[in-house]
């Protein structure tokens, strides 16, 4: 019942399909549910959200097992709902996306405060009898943002008008909502028209807008995105969340799907440079950038022939920061591309690429 394509309407084309979905009715503030997680990585919804919309986040909520904090004030159930929290989301992400019995027994307890519950977890919270109950009983909502909306469509390829970029990576959670968001900014502030278009459920909650793509039925994956980034025709960018990788075997159908259905005119490769195996697997380790960059451009030809690799992020929060300053000079002239950590050294260099490039050939967007 959440989600949301809202593109701009005015840049449908004739033949294009004006589908929408409702926006999504979560009420704020959040306080955003850590559990019992040790992993790290895992706490991504949860990070997102505190980072890019703080204003909406009023505390944490966490067992004694879990060693990491956000910085917000750590909070019981019932003393966030006395702070005026509305609904509590569920910022961890686990293997299988699964609720376990420890997140049910908090959701429970959370609703009986008196907060809504949101998750983006693949296991949807309505399918979980229990809380269906305690739902009903206390007057609560329970959220699932990973619920992609009716109406999705088959894929064309059929070329479109419009600025797309799409972050692609080596890897599961190598910063592409990170990156995305802050080249979406960075075009704000410059004062270029920019829609961040989020694929994922931390960057749907962070925008309140978007499509779940990881729980779209494979034939429409690329037909969604098209109607999540369709024909625009100002000189505006879409700014389109990668997801997964081209060399994840688990993940890389949604990959291809996104790069078919995005037709991006450009494509910034996100990297862990710490990353020894990928996300989940037990002995396979990424890929080089090289290789990557080269599979991605070589996939997204074949609806958008004049694509082009405009700079590389690096997640650099396992180094100093000299070394991280090194490391993407490294990268850069390895690859003869701009390489930023974007959250350390912001996203400038990687705009002036995109931008000279749109200016250089502007029958790229027609």
């Amino acid at each position: 019942m959440i989600w949301i394509i809202p593109p701009h309407a005015s840049s449908l084309a004739p033949h294009q399909s004006t589908w929408r979905a409702e926006a999504m009715t979560i009420a704020t503030p959040y306080l955003l549910y850590l559990g019992a997680a040790t992993d790290e990585i895992g706490l991504k919804t949860a990070r997102g959200l505190a980072v890019f919309r703080p204003e909406a986040c009023i505390g944490e909520f966490r067992h004694d097992q879990c060693p990491h904090s956000l910085g917000l004030p750590r909070m019981s159930f019932a003393e966030a709902a006395r702070a005026g929290a509305r609904t509590m989301v569920i910022g961890i992400v686990n293997a299988g996306g699964v609720l376990d019995p420890l997140i049910v027994e908090d959701s429970i307890a959370a609703m009986q405060a008196g907060l809504d519950v949101a998750s983006g977890l693949h296991q949807r919270l309505k399918d979980e009898p229990r809380l269906r109950e305690v739902a009903a009983a206390t007057g609560r909502v329970l959220h699932d943002v990973r619920e992609p909306s009716p109406g999705l469509v088959v894929g064309t390829g059929d070329p479109r008008p419009g600025n797309r970029l799409l972050t692609v990576g080596t890897d599961c959670s190598t910063g592409k909502m990170y990156t995305s968001l802050a080249i979406h900014a960075g075009l704000k502030r410059r004062g270029i028209a920019s829609d961040f278009r989020a694929t994922g459920q931390t960057g749907i909650l962070v925008a309140g807008a978007g499509v779940p793509l990881d729980a779209v039925v494979a034939d429409f994956l690329s037909g969604a995105i098209e109607q999540l980034a369709p024909a625009r025709f100002d000189d505006g960018w879409d700014v389109i969340e990668g997801q997964g990788s081209l060399f994840h075997p688990s993940f890389a159908g949604v990959s291809t799907g996104l790069l078919h259905g995005a037709q991006p005119a450009a494509l910034v490769m996100c990297h862990d440079p710490a990353r020894k195996v990928m996300r989940g697997m037990a002995h396979r380790a990424p890929p080089g950038i090289g290789e990557c960059i080269e599979a991605n451009l070589a996939t997204a030809r074949l609806t958008s022939p004049n694509v082009r690799m405009i700079g590389i992020a690096l997640n650099t929060s396992s180094l100093d920061e000299a070394a991280a300053h090194s490391l993407c000079a490294r990268t850069a002239d390895q690859f003869g591309l701009p390489c930023v950590d974007p959250h350390r050294m912001g996203v400038d260099p990687l705009l002036d690429v995109l931008l000279h490039r749109q200016q250089a050939c502007p029958a790229a967007a027609e």
